[in-house]
């Protein structure tokens, strides 16, 4: 493989990372969709609304839990086989969901296409980062990790849009084939890639006690926390501008998408030019401005549209190139299992971010979750800039630095 990633006669590192991103699409869809889904699901599985939520929440815990512990058991095997049949556990699980009658069934099933998510999208993000080579990693992880973003502005409301029409049924088969689709597809574009073979089990757990691995998950945490506070409880934060209307709160959500997927192809180019640490840094101060900004503001809704495609270009300027940081830190054959780590840590502070935020809106209401957020963002730019600082002055290789690979990294 060259620099470039592209090899005689094969095709450019692009056109297989579009593959990629159309399959981290899928996966974004499926989480998303079923929030839309769940009055009808509801109804249908005769359960109650805590019941049919936690459709959601299973998908979610599955893939913060077991992506890591996936990503390390499949560690040997060759990337293409990782990638189709996490696309593939996606595609049956979906099927599942949309063929069951039966509350436990279908509970399953959304563990099932949980497990393949989670293999699916650490090892697209590695394998990315392995086709483009050292100098394109950047605009590689973000190809793929843009997929998500897209999910949000496309996938979500086409497939409330068939629900809606067909049943939520059909649009749960939509997403099964297209997940069988990117299966079928990435076994015939995808090169048998082979990462780091010969490296020990025992190797490829090493990240677990690495602290310059550790210290970027906090960063991703902290950051996490802080991005998902307002976007989880929107509709509180700025209701004094959304007076009750959905329309204007889908507004906001179609805004942030576009702005979310627009920051995060920016954030892999300007990661791969000046380094991802400046990037997450430059991001997370953004992310903290713009929601003390939104303070002051937040009954004027043009206004608010216009913060919230800010936030949405901060926001995700942030995953992308932390995803660099923390390939920088991999050791032989560990790439994979640190690339889920950081996703997994991103869903755990997803999670703490709906929990912190129920507790404030209990205590104070919503307007305490801005300046809260701001703080989170502002704590992870902080840690970045120090501990990034702390290791230079201890004398360690800090990779992410300049977004250059270490040596360790494969």
């Amino acid at each position: 493989m060259t620099e470039t990633g592209k090899t005689s006669g094969e095709l450019p590192w692009r056109a297989r990372t579009a593959v990629l991103t159309l399959g981290t699409f899928v996966v974004g869809t499926d989480g998303f969709i079923i929030v839309g889904l769940l009055p009808k699901i509801q109804q249908t599985l005769h359960v109650s609304t805590a019941a049919a939520g936690q459709l959601v929440s299973v998908f979610a815990f599955s893939y913060a839990l077991l992506g890591p512990i996936l990503a390390t058991l499949t560690g040997l095997w060759p990337r293409r086989r990782v990638l189709v049949t996490g696309v593939a556990l996606l595609a049956v699980g979906n099927a599942v969901t949309a063929s069951a009658h039966v509350y436990g069934l279908v509970l399953a099933s959304r563990v099932l296409a949980g497990c393949g998510a989670a293999l699916f999208v650490a090892s697209a993000v590695a394998t990315a980062a392995h086709l483009a080579g050292d100098q394109q990693r950047g605009r590689a992880i973000s190809m793929v990790t843009a997929g998500a973003t897209l999910s949000l502005v496309l996938g979500a409301p086409l497939g409330t849009l068939i629900g809606g029409a067909w049943g939520w049924q059909k649009a749960i088969w939509f997403v099964a084939v297209v997940a069988a689709v990117v299966a079928i597809v990435l076994t015939v574009l995808l090169p048998p890639i082979k990462l780091d073979q010969k490296a020990t089990l025992r190797q490829r757990i090493t990240p677990l006690t690495d602290w310059r691995v550790l210290r970027i998950l906090i960063v991703t945490l902290l950051a996490f926390i802080g991005i998902f506070l307002p976007f989880t409880y929107m509709s509180a934060v700025f209701a004094p501008a959304l007076h009750g209307h959905e329309s204007g709160l889908a507004l906001l959500l179609l805004v942030f998408g576009i702005a979310a997927t627009a920051g995060n192809l920016t954030a892999g180019s300007l990661a791969d030019r000046y380094g991802p640490r400046r990037v997450v840094i430059g991001a997370t101060l953004g992310v903290a401005a713009v929601f003390l900004i939104m303070l002051p503001i937040r009954d004027v809704f043009v206004l608010v549209v216009i913060a919230e495609a800010l936030s949405g270009v901060v926001s995700y300027s942030v995953i992308g190139p932390q995803q660099h940081r923390i390939i920088a830190y991999a050791p032989p054959g560990g790439t994979s299992l640190v690339t889920s780590l950081n996703t997994s840590t991103g869903y755990l502070g997803q999670f703490l971010s709906s929990v912190i935020g129920a507790g404030l809106l209990t205590a104070t209401g919503s307007a305490v979750l801005l300046p809260v957020a701001a703080g989170f963002a502002a704590l992870a730019a902080l840690l970045t800039w120090w501990l990034s600082r702390a290791g230079r002055e201890g004398g360690e290789q800090a990779a992410d630095e300049t977004g250059m690979v270490a040596t360790t990294a494969k």
